[in-house]
């Protein structure tokens, strides 16, 4: 915690959100609650008047959030409670993500579940001891009103404090995470055998009917997916292809999936993906549109290029900053209404669709057919939009071929899209932050380079400079947060693990040195300030801010954990460096989760990705020479695809005037762009052609 130099703690509170950069914060500023950024003046406030802080945490775009702040923190008699009784911290999970993690923690430990908004109850010294998460204004369902939780809390305060000490005592002991004790001390665990049954695992859990994982409420979870993917290019596992294809098709049919913009929505509370929370992520995006990437390079089925280039499309036009940096998210609500933004009665579809009466005059009736529309609708009397049978099914319904009813559903799109602009837009949250960048720039760089997109290219590098000049600090450090020009936060593990993979993607499509030396600095960065003494690494550097823990999250989330992302990367690294170091960290950190991977893959995938590279080991490909020969863009092209997840691609048109270890010592045969593929830098003879290079890929 920190001191906020000139605050007057004499003075009457107030509401000191204003001069905040965060939308969520933002949106709480005018609040009658006096509620206090996370810093220290406010902890030494609660010291100074012995009251519990009541800290409140939850993000822009979160549904539930508004229901409690229209319900609570907006009424004035509950929030002249709250003023007598505590003091009232508010944080941006987002921007805080080390203090959402401890207290998400402590109520998890306290109720079984946690969520957003998450209310928690702290001793001044910021020790929790109760917690849960949305209460309402009412008791209802058993559950207490949020006031009447107010009075029980301040009576256990005021007249049972040796009770809450005990209770918090035993949180904190809980939540320390300096020690992980559940993996082996050797790499005897990383074996094919281990993937196959994280693999069958995860399959046995999947949706036969609909897809996806469990029941409902159902989420994408991209990196369960994407490892999958990586155990069929490894073993050519067919089913593990056939289900997450099969996924991948329902979620782009359903009400999920923004059917006339593009991009997904958070999840789906059905387990037919059709009725979303509609308010839209920047890293559900990032990394489905890289999975539907994917997704294509392994089947060719331009369904999966549509996709992932629909999703794309709309963060370029939706989602990206005049400067280049990506927004994080966009509400569920607008007019205070959920989804309204999003949904159609047949009547708004017949109005909107009105200019193509003459050249399409059947328009209205294939938008009922191709989007599921009803006159009841299916969702409070209008109709989420989605397919609800393959396309080429409905063609045949309506009497017309797969072609025609493309073209017919670009012209109904474009309509509905352009009447949709006229209604009152969601609310954005515009901050930038550094780790759902890195993943979006990483997904974007790569269908640059994969598709040969020139548009994606510019914008990718547009992105990566804006990155680089605003977040990275001297010293290879970096800003979590970034807006209205200022740059804010220490960054965290993730920020620096999905930054690195952001400029090794961005390096790969531009073959620009200046991203790779960013990867190395970065990498630098984090070996000297994020280790752990046992082994991986903790959240936080070692400069942090000190908070009640150090904060270790080794699970993935919605985001891959900053551990497994790290060694994943760092794994690429070793590749393009020989540094033994860096794979060594790598191992060391996987270590700590050999027991539990298989036992636990979705909570585990980024790891498994991470094992995936150490039991396939990479294929390193150097090329020197230019590129703009036919056969240079051939090889490049064989490069591109298939899915090859393990392979690392180095080029400078001298060897001798590069600094990527891997391509130095490789000389130019004669003048056409020379291709050596090695494996732990020892390479096979060089090559020309795109053929010889599959060949030898096909071999290592």
């Amino acid at each position: 915690m920190f001191v906020m130099s000139g605050f007057c703690l004499n003075r009457r509170m107030m509401n000191r959100l204003k001069d905040e950069t965060s939308p969520y914060l933002l949106q709480h500023a005018d609040n009658p609650v006096d509620w206090q950024p996370w810093d220290e003046a406010a902890f030494h406030l609660a010291r100074e008047k012995d009251k519990p802080v009541l800290l409140s945490i939850g993000y822009s775009a979160c549904h539930w959030c508004h229901v409690m702040a229209h319900e609570s923190f907006e009424d004035p008699a509950t929030a002249a409670m709250m003023n007598a009784l505590f003091v009232n911290v508010k944080v941006d999970r987002e921007e805080r993500p080390d203090v959402d993690d401890i207290y998400m923690g402590a109520v998890q430990a306290l109720a079984g579940q946690g969520g957003w908004p998450l209310t928690a109850f702290l001793l001044p010294d910021g020790r929790p001891f109760y917690g849960g998460t949305y209460f309402p204004k009412t008791p209802r369902h058993g559950m207490p009103s949020f006031t009447q939780l107010l009075h029980a809390i301040d009576d256990a305060y005021r007249n049972r404090r040796e009770e809450l000490e005990e209770q918090a005592d035993n949180l904190h002991q809980a939540l320390r995470r300096d020690v992980i004790a559940i993996g082996r001390p050797d790499d005897s665990a990383f074996t094919p055998a281990m993937l196959a049954v994280a693999a069958d695992k995860l399959m046995q859990g999947m949706d036969r009917e609909h897809g996806g994982f469990g029941a409902q409420p159902k989420f994408p979870n991209p990196i369960s997916l994407e490892f999958l993917l990586r155990q069929h290019a490894r073993t050519g596992d067919q089913e593990a292809l056939r289900l997450v294809a099969f996924t991948l098709r329902k979620m782009a049919g359903g009400g999920i999936y923004d059917q006339i913009g593009g991009g997904f929505a958070r999840y789906s509370v059905d387990a037919r993906w059709l009725v979303p929370h509609f308010e839209k992520m920047l890293y559900d995006n990032a990394q489905l549109s890289r999975l539907y990437l994917h997704a294509w390079q392994i089947t060719n089925d331009d369904f999966f290029r549509h996709i992932a280039e629909d999703i794309l499309d709309y963060i370029l036009r939706e989602m990206t900053a005049p400067a280049g940096g990506f927004y994080s998210a966009t509400d569920a609500d607008s007019e205070g209404v959920e989804g309204k933004f999003f949904v159609w009665t047949i009547d708004e579809a017949r109005e909107a669709l009105a200019p193509l009466d003459e050249r399409l005059p059947r328009a209205l009736d294939i938008c009922i057919e191709a989007f599921g529309m009803s006159e009841r609708g299916n969702f409070e009397g209008a109709n989420i939009l989605h397919q609800p049978r393959p396309l080429r099914e409905t063609a045949s319904e309506l009497g017309l071929s797969p072609l025609e009813l493309e073209s017919a559903l670009a012209q109904i799109k474009a309509c509905l899209y352009a009447a949709r602009a006229d209604r009152v837009p969601p609310g954005l949250d515009d901050k930038i932050l550094c780790s759902w960048n890195g993943l979006m720039l990483a997904s974007l760089a790569e269908a640059a380079r994969v598709w040969g997109r020139a548009d994606y290219l510019i914008a990718a590098r547009r992105a990566g400079d804006f990155l680089l000049r605003h977040l990275l600090r001297d010293g290879g450090r970096l800003w979590r947060a970034h807006k209205d020009g200022r740059s804010k936060l220490n960054a965290y593990l993730e920020d620096y693990a999905n930054l690195i993979d952001a400029m090794i993607e961005l390096y790969q499509a531009t073959f620009d040195e200046r991203y790779f030396a960013g990867c190395l600095r970065l990498a630098e960065a984090v070996l000297q300030r994020f280790r752990a003494d046992d082994g991986g690494f903790y959240d936080t550097s070692d400069d942090h801010e000190a908070l009640i823990v150090r904060p270790r999250n080794l699970q993935d989330n919605v985001t891959p954990s900053g551990n497994s992302m790290l060694a994943t990367q760092l794994l690429r690294l070793a590749a393009y460096t020989g540094e033994a170091r860096y794979e060594e960290a790598a191992r060391a950190a996987l270590r700590k989760l050999s027991d539990v991977m298989p036992q636990a893959p979705q909570a585990f995938a980024q790891s498994l990705i991470a094992v995936d590279s150490l039991v396939s080991g990479f294929a390193e490909v150097a090329l020197v020479g230019e590129l703009e020969s036919a056969e240079s863009q051939a090889v490049l092209s064989t490069l591109r695809q298939p899915f090859r997840p393990n392979i690392v691609v180095a080029r400078c048109p001298d060897a001798a005037a590069t600094a990527i270890p891997l391509l130095q010592g490789r000389k130019q045969q004669g003048e056409r762009m020379t291709v050596y593929v090695c494996r732990e830098f020892a390479c096979r003879l060089p090559v020309h052609t795109a053929s010889e290079t599959a060949a030898l890929l096909a071999e290592s």
